[in-house]
């Protein structure tokens, strides 16, 4: 697995495994406290989440974040830090709707949970019952693979699969379509995080269902919640009054990032809502399905995705395992309670994470509109330090920070190196065009214009200039979701085919013409 493979997979399972220090576990959700955390303590840290928020909101810079805290069945805090855009002084309060990137993988799990309460579809349900063209590379895995092995990232698909397939422009009927052409592991024998896996897990049990899946989310949970304020359409949050846009760091100055409209996948990361919405979603969490009295969701459907269903991550150094749920990360405190958590983030600008401790009845939610550099996930650790102990027992800033800073640094290996002092020179450029086939990526179109070559592909298209290297080696630079700024790729012509380094992440980078 490459560098870029190992921090992306980060976002996915980090919390957990940085939360789950090798102490032992209680052996469920309502087991009592090896040593019961007083009630007091827990009202003292509460009353230090502001304090806690304005030292990172300080030490960061980064624009506004927002942060709820429930306990019991009721939001104890609520509040919103700073700007929803820097060049702007609209501020940002507990109504300000976010981007919540991968938090959405945990949401969405409630709405498949409520649908197996029904009875209208199972965590075992094969997928290709409700999504019959739906193919893997494996025809027994196609007909084997179910809603929780997607849900759990054990499908054999490989690690992000199908991400750089939407920065190409295609929608999430097209990205599901083409993950038939790439190579699996075994069936339920490695974790490998992946957004598009999940969302065809999702569209069969919006099939199922006869509608749609954020008008199913709609119904499921956001409608009976009473959230208001939360929508699984891009559409809906490009409308809101009262939003955060995303920020990037250039120069070491935050600025206004570019965007993401992550529709095609949205089950996995197309969520947005404001922290007194995702409250009331995590009064229902840590009730088991209840909010107000009413039962949302069954209790039994939705402790699968809460009970560790695949182990995410190795122990290390001195901590267990890291396990995954069904859109849950399931992990262990210090004092060796259950927690649930999940982080999420864009690389263009969103950052955020919530942790509950349900033997606590116990729960913190931290968004931000700046790009991953750990700031959530910090805030909610440094929380339930102060609830568990009275004081922060590591240095959750530097912590996060380091294991982060990866998720930000350009792709290649070509990226910091100088050119060729005395380069081959390349051939005729005539001689290089063409279209050149590949079934993942669909067809490239390499063309000479204005005595340089020029290169089209995908859906939108993304239109990429070729700078000369070395021979029949070329150039080419991304920057989008998963290709941070800075990205350089090789493209290598033979007599009848070019390889993309960039596209090269599943080992399908070579385009024939």
């Amino acid at each position: 697995m490459g560098k870029l493979q190992e921090r992306r997979r980060f976002l996915g399972a980090a919390l957990s495994g940085l939360l789950a220090p090798a102490l032992p576990a209680c052996g469920g959700d309502d087991d009592p406290p090896p040593d019961p955390v007083p009630e007091a303590q827990i009202t003292a840290a509460i009353a230090q989440v502001d304090t806690l928020a304005t030292n990172l909101m300080t030490s960061s810079g980064v624009p506004g974040m927002a942060v709820a805290v429930v306990r019991g069945n009721q939001a104890v805090y609520a509040r919103g830090f700073g700007r929803r855009l820097v060049t702007d002084p609209a501020p940002v309060d507990a109504d300000t709707v976010f981007q919540l990137a991968s938090v959405s993988k945990s949401i969405g799990a409630t709405v498949v949970a409520r649908q197996v309460g029904r009875g209208s579809i199972g965590w075992d349900t094969p997928v290709i019952q409700h999504l019959p063209w739906f193919a893997l590379a494996d025809a027994e895995t196609t007909e084997a693979v179910t809603i929780g092995d997607l849900y759990a990232h054990r499908s054999g698909l490989p690690d992000h699969a199908g991400d750089r397939l939407e920065d190409m422009g295609y929608d999430r009927r097209e990205v599901l379509t083409r993950l038939r052409f790439l190579p699996l592991h075994p069936l339920r024998a490695v974790y490998e995080y992946t957004n598009f896996g999940m969302t065809a897990a999702a569209e069969a049990v919006a099939n199922a269902a006869g509608i749609d899946w954020a008008t199913l989310s709609e119904q499921a949970i956001y409608q009976p919640l009473g959230m208001t304020r939360t929508s699984s359409r891009y559409a809906d949050f490009a409308a809101r009054d009262n939003r955060a846009l995303g920020h990037v760091k250039i120069n070491g100055s935050w600025v206004q990032g570019m965007g993401t409209m992550p529709d095609a996948q949205s089950p996995a990361g197309g969520v947005s809502a404001s922290v007194n919405d995702l409250a009331k979603w995590l009064i229902m969490v840590l009730a088991k399905g209840e909010f107000a009295g009413q039962r949302i969701v069954d209790a039994a459907a939705l402790a699968p995705a809460l009970s560790q269903q695949m182990q995410s991550g190795p122990p290390v150094q001195g901590r267990p395992a890291s396990y995954y749920g069904y859109g849950f990360n399931i992990g262990t405190t210090e004092l060796g309670l259950t927690n649930y958590n999940h982080s999420g983030a864009f690389a263009v600008g969103a950052a955020t994470s919530f942790t509950a401790v349900p033997s606590l009845n116990l729960a913190i939610v931290t968004l931000t509109n700046g790009y991953p550099i750990g700031i959530p996930e910090t805030l909610n650790a440094q929380f339930f330090d102060l609830v568990q102990y009275g004081a922060f027992r590591r240095d959750w800033g530097a912590i996060f920070a380091e294991a982060f800073a990866p998720l930000l640094q350009p792709e290649g290996r070509l990226v910091g190196q100088s050119p060729p002092a005395s380069p081959l020179p390349a051939r005729a450029l005539s001689t290089y065009a063409g279209t050149y086939r590949n079934d993942y990526y669909g067809p490239l179109v390499v063309a000479e214009q204005g005595g340089a070559l020029v290169m089209t592909l995908g859906a939108r298209p993304l239109v990429l200039p070729l700078t000369h290297w070395d021979g029949d080696v070329f150039t080419l630079t991304l920057h989008n979701e998963n290709a941070n700024p800075g990205t350089i790729s090789r493209a290598e012509f033979s007599s009848d085919r070019v390889w993309l380094e960039y596209y090269d992440h599943e080992g399908l980078g070579v385009f024939v013409r």
